[in-house]
């Protein structure tokens, strides 16, 4: 089932007009960030509210079906990080010198690798967004 138009409205408010994954804003990009379902559609996931989330293109492609990973520290499977009741600041630390996203948790660690949010390409795009201060508004919740 696709998101109708007020629904993703309604996500994409929620989010900040941010991934909720990344946290990379909307504004920076030339397409509208998709709207993900948390648990998946495939895994008979519903089209409401609750399990749906505003995630940029790389989030959302390498999400895709998957709900856990192996945390690259401890080796035990873990669930990947839900913005409907997690809390991104206990999960993630967002490095300013390096642009890279750190996994504080089990839960931030298995979500960094399985979502790759500190390949090449999105680390770059970070750097060059903090120097601009597109994340000066983040700044707050995140190490400085």
């Amino acid at each position: 089932m696709s998101v109708s138009e007020p629904l993703r409205a309604c996500v994409a408010s929620r989010a900040n007009e941010r991934c909720e994954y990344c946290q990379y804003p909307q504004e920076f990009t030339t397409f509208s960030l998709p709207v993900d379902h948390i648990v998946p559609q495939a895994a008979d996931g519903p089209t409401e509210p609750d399990n749906l989330a505003f995630a940029c293109s790389q989030c959302n492609r390498y999400k895709s079906s998957h709900q856990k990973g192996t945390d690259p520290v401890t080796g035990a499977d873990v669930r990947l990080f839900n913005p409907r009741i997690d809390d991104w600041t206990v999960h993630f630390l967002l490095n300013w010198e390096t642009g890279k996203i750190e996994g504080r948790t089990p839960i931030g660690r298995v979500t960094v690798d399985t979502l790759r949010m500190n390949d090449a390409r999105p680390i770059r795009a970070r750097q060059n967004l903090i120097k601009i201060g597109a994340y000066e508004d983040f700044k707050n919740t995140v190490d400085s």
